[in-house]
């Protein structure tokens, strides 16, 4: 009996750690330029509201990719930040409440957080990506399976964006680009 007790105990624990070990570690976007002072990291920032259906599907199906979540926990801190909630942020010496929250709307539709609109969030998802000293770089509109998002995640964490001047400079990379993320 006490062997097949710590066979289950082992059995649980390893699936806990694999279950873990496949999340995005996400955390607030003060965390992320706190940590970014102690070790420079680009950010990865995904902006939802609840009440978002592509949102959602981004939460369950690209965010609980194993590639998704083992390259960003690798390169980025994540940033999860809904665009309607009440989260203060601190940013470039501004900070940012959102006063016309309603606690009571908290499930659905709400005020619209003005560091999304700092931010010029105007479709949700959107993601962004900061460098490592925090500075903006570039939004990704809408959802995006874990093999599409693949080459933005890399395209930014490697730095190749800054080899890229026009349209056409980023269809030759997409043309170039080798995915090895799986669906």
């Amino acid at each position: 009996m006490m062997k097949k007790i710590i066979a289950i105990a082992a059995f649980v624990l390893v699936n806990v750690n694999l279950l873990s070990a496949q999340e995005i570690k996400w955390m607030t976007f003060n965390e992320a330029i706190a940590a970014q002072k102690k070790n420079p990291k680009k950010i990865f920032m995904d902006v939802y509201t609840v009440w978002c259906g592509p949102c959602q599907q981004l939460e369950k199906k690209t965010f609980k990719n194993k590639d998704v979540v083992n390259y960003i926990n690798e390169n980025y801190y994540a940033v999860k930040f809904n665009g309607e909630g009440n989260e203060v942020v601190d940013y470039k010496g501004q900070k940012f409440e959102n006063k016309g929250y309603d606690p009571a709307r908290a499930e659905r539709r709400n005020a619209s957080h003005p560091f999304a609109s700092y931010l010029q969030i105007q479709a949700y998802p959107t993601m962004l990506f900061f460098d490592e000293k925090g500075e903006f770089l570039q939004p990704l509109r809408g959802y995006f399976s874990p093999t599409e998002i693949e080459i933005f995640l890399k395209l930014f964490a490697k730095d190749d964006f800054k080899n890229i001047k026009s349209q056409e400079d980023f269809q030759k990379y997409q043309a170039n680009f080798k995915g090895t993320f799986k669906e």
